[in-house]
């Protein structure tokens, strides 16, 4: 035993034993061939760099096209013949308009998949991992543009972090199949990337320490560069894609992405998943006043607090005793006021009627052809678009889905069950099926979802559905209970194009000047149009003359939003700016109201902000301080409007420079000309609208928002 312990401890220790030796020699040499030796003991050859490169393309471009299938749905303005094409549709771009937004996706998802790649230093292992999210990233698309026609917006992120057990309810029936396929797909990739790693002798490695500790380190270093400076190129290009005038905003424009923030789906088809998606994360909304603090928002609300209470003692009516409807009807303006045509007929000879024996004037609207959302959305919740940055082009999209407090008109009534509307098109349009709830509408009546409008008439060979069966299904929600409430119209049917829908169409145009004709498609879309106006006018008179036999009190606001995009010559000449940014509008009460031919004073001008404090005044309605505040700034400043850049969305629009103030007499104001009440009221106006959508919500519990 002695002997055997001394045989044992007499070896030189710093002799391996020879299986150790072995062991050390294959390591050694696995590490001088670049990987791990086959079944007959030869090394693997290691993948060549140029390979990998390859790779990274195909599967960058795998993903991009793979999230493109997710929204490849017919959208309002793109008819897709299958998902493949219209994944390829945005590749196509580049070779018939030099529109290189794919090449912006590509960029975009090719720095993740870097960082993936760094992080994981094998390829065969990132790949795999990116081409899986994107398939996730594609179905869920898919889930939601078929069941509500919408894209993933970012707010749907906050909606995952409360609801994440309701998921499964948002997946339409029938999707079995879809999944499976999906699940199979991303199984497929996992083995073929298992088996490339296998046969690759450096296993995907991107990048070897090597055999001394100098090109470990900087092996390590590579590494962690090329981990951080992608993510920090991601993270400052979605801090800044949404706002106007950055670096990451002119390096998308520049490759060709258009924001189309009307509607998310179309959006992602036009300009790329990631890049739409990306572009709404960090909304620049308002600059925050120098002076916002809870103080100041306790003085503001008693300042106007006191100020309604003023008001009130002149006033004997409840708004909420009666019921108010307002009607955004779509496109509606006067065309004999747009210079350099001429209409052989009136288009709108009972609205004009209205309109001299009750409220009305014109309104100033930040849209030409576009941007309804925007008019609609100050329309209820009294807030301006020339308050907020220029970067937020859609409160619809970019603001209200994340809005912690969301004050609307609608909720003075009370109960949601008060609350309806009314649009004959998708209800998923500017998303307004999910704001609508946020709003607090109980019902919400639209071509598709839970509730579906009633009536769905077209005229002739027009798609849209007619204003006469728009206002019929919301006369009889209306006439079939006592309970006043708040009702919101938005019709479809003088939506463009216009496409000589209307036989016997009697209405003819020319221009007014001899030296311009207008071309056969403007004389075309003009005549179309001018018989829609016409139709609207007739069907609106024969609504208002329902309501007025109706035995509660009804107030409506008719308005419409924008003209349409078809004056291609009066819209050459940028003199004509303002005045193709002038639609009608008038507020109209029933003679149940005690309030039928009411014309208060300042109605010649205004804009949709500023409706309801107009109403109050017209029905001679108490009033809450925040609509004592509205109408004070509209005894100062009439209409106001921001500036909007010429070209946008393919429309001519007012040149950009200042916002845009019109007086009582429609004559723009200079801010520099406002006298110290006027500049105090804008200065109070932004903290107001801060606090509201950016801020920290201090006015929420001082019944600022209470009527009196």
């Amino acid at each position: 035993m002695t002997g055997g312990d001394t045989d044992n401890t007499a070896a030189t220790p710093d002799t391996p034993p020879i299986e150790e030796l072995k062991i050390a020699t294959t390591s050694h040499d696995n590490l001088l061939n670049g990987g791990p030796r086959d079944k007959n003991g030869k090394p693997r050859k290691a993948f060549a760099n140029w390979l990998y490169a390859v790779v990274f393309i195909v599967v960058d471009m795998a993903a991009v096209l793979i999230m493109q299938t997710g929204v490849t749905e017919n959208s309002t303005r793109v008819k897709l013949s299958s998902p493949l094409l219209g994944a390829w549709s945005i590749v196509g771009k580049m070779f018939t308009n030099l529109n290189f937004v794919f090449v912006l996706n590509l960029i975009l998802v090719g720095l993740f998949y870097l960082s993936m790649l760094m992080l994981t230093n094998r390829i065969w292992v990132a790949s795999p991992i990116v081409l899986a999210l994107a398939s996730v990233i594609a179905v869920a698309d898919h889930f939601k543009v078929e069941s509500r026609y919408e894209a993933i917006l970012p707010s749907d992120m906050n909606f995952l972090q409360s609801n994440t057990g309701d998921i499964v309810s948002f997946i339409p029936t029938g999707s079995t199949g879809l999944i499976a396929g999906v699940v199979i797909g991303i199984v497929v990739f996992i083995a073929l990337f298992v088996f490339l790693s296998h046969i690759d002798g450096r296993h995907g490695s991107m990048i070897r320490g090597g055999g001394s500790a100098r090109e470990a380190s900087l092996g390590a270093i590579t590494r962690i560069l090329l981990i951080v400076l992608p993510v920090m190129f991601l993270g400052l290009y979605t801090a800044q894609a949404g706002t106007v005038g950055s670096w990451a905003r002119n390096f998308s424009s520049w490759l060709g992405d258009t924001p189309s923030m009307w509607d998310s789906v179309y959006d992602a088809q036009r300009n790329g998943v990631v890049t739409s998606f990306l572009r709404q994360m960090n909304p620049d909304v308002m600059e925050e006043p120098k002076n916002y603090n809870e103080a100041t928002m306790k003085k503001i609300a008693a300042k106007y607090a006191a100020e309604a209470k003023t008001i009130n003692v002149s006033r004997s009516n409840n708004l909420t005793d009666s019921t108010v409807v307002y009607i955004l009807s779509e496109s509606f303006s006067d065309p004999s006021r747009v210079p350099g045509i001429k209409l052989n007929e009136d288009t709108m000879p009972n609205i004009r009627s209205i309109k001299q024996h009750t409220t009305s004037g014109q309104m100033l609207s930040s849209g030409y052809g576009g941007g309804t959302a925007n008019l609609e959305y100050m329309g209820l919740t009294g807030l301006s678009m020339a308050n907020f940055s220029s970067s937020l082009t859609s409160p619809y999209q970019q603001l209200v889905p994340s809005e912690k407090w969301t004050p609307t008109i609608n909720q003075l009534w009370g109960s949601s069950a008060n609350s309806i509307a009314f649009h004959p098109y998708e209800p998923s349009m500017y998303s307004r099926a999910t704001n609508y709830k946020k709003f607090g509408f109980s019902h919400f009546y639209a071509l598709e979802g839970s509730d579906i409008i009633k009536y769905q008439n077209k005229i002739g060979k027009s798609p849209y559905v007619s204003d006469e069966s728009t206002y019929k299904s919301a006369y009889e929600a209306i006439s079939a209970t006592d309970s006043n409430q708040f009702v919101q119209i938005i019709t479809m049917q003088n939506h463009m194009p216009y496409k000589n829908w209307y036989s016997n169409n009697q209405y003819k145009v020319k221009s007014t000047d001899p030296d311009s004709r207008l071309g056969k498609t403007e004389t075309e879309s003009i005549e179309t149009y001018a018989k829609g106006v016409s139709l609207t006018d007739k069907a609106t008179k024969e609504f208002l003359d329902k309501l007025n036999k109706l035995d509660k009190p009804v107030t409506v606001v008719f308005y419409g939003d924008h003209l349409p995009g078809i004056y291609k010559t009066a819209s050459e000449d940028t003199d004509n700016s303002v005045v193709l940014h002038e639609t009608d509008y008038f507020i109209w009460s029933n003679k149940a109201s005690g309030t039928q031919g009411t014309k208060v004073s300042n109605s010649e001008y205004s804009s949709p902000n500023f409706f309801i404090a107009q109403t109050t005044e017209h029905m001679n309605a108490k009033v809450s301080p925040y609509i004592a505040f509205l109408t004070l700034m509209h005894e100062k400043i009439s209409a106001m409007e921001p500036p909007v850049a010429n070209k946008i969305q393919g429309w001519d629009r007012i040149p950009e420079g200042q916002d845009i103030y019109l007086d009582s007499n429609g004559k723009p104001m200079a801010e520099s000309d406002f006298d110290s009440d006027t500049k105090q009221l804008m200065e109070d106006y932004k903290l107001i609208q801060y606090d509201i959508t950016a801020g920290k919500g201090y006015l929420k519990p001082l019944g600022f928002m209470t009527l009196g």
